[in-house]
């Protein structure tokens, strides 16, 4: 599992000239899935975004003190086949490494079912639609996160 993790001041998913989704400060999670992750590897990054200090204390001048769950931030989820892209031959990138998207899509949902028992908001992008999302990054801070199955 594969995950971009940006901190921004507003995000939005637009698809077909319709803003979906809209939300401030918080994450945007662009979201690859491969083809083996399990649950174990949902939860570790569930955890992960969950958790890892990104966001300033600013009454402690603490500039990486504070995760989402404690500023009571959003998160947008995107879905990111692409984050599995092999470029490493030719010129046409390769996505065996990506699960195939009847496989991929019920571990995505899982994946955000998970985010939101965190009890914060989260939306999401539309599955496998080609959308346009508007990020103002912050900082800008851009995490590249990933997480490989240890099960064979």
């Amino acid at each position: 599992m594969g995950v971009i993790l940006l901190r921004f001041n507003s995000s939005s998913v637009t698809i077909d000239g319709k803003v979906i989704a809209s939300i401030d400060r918080g994450l945007n999670l662009l979201v690859g899935i491969s083809a083996t992750d399990t649950e174990a590897e949902l939860d570790w990054m569930t955890r992960k975004c969950l958790d890892l200090r990104l966001f300033p204390d600013a009454e402690n001048d603490k500039p990486w003190d504070k995760s989402i769950v404690d500023i009571q931030g959003k998160i947008l989820v995107v879905s990111q086949f692409t984050l599995y892209g092999d470029c490493r031959k030719g010129r046409r990138p390769s996505f065996s490494n990506s699960a195939p998207p009847q496989s991929a899509e019920p571990v995505y949902n899982l994946f955000i079912d998970k985010l939101k028992q965190s009890g914060l908001t989260v939306v999401t992008g539309k599955f496998g639609a080609m959308m346009e999302v508007k990020i103002d990054n912050d900082g800008p801070v851009t995490l590249i996160l990933e997480r490989e199955s240890t099960s064979e």
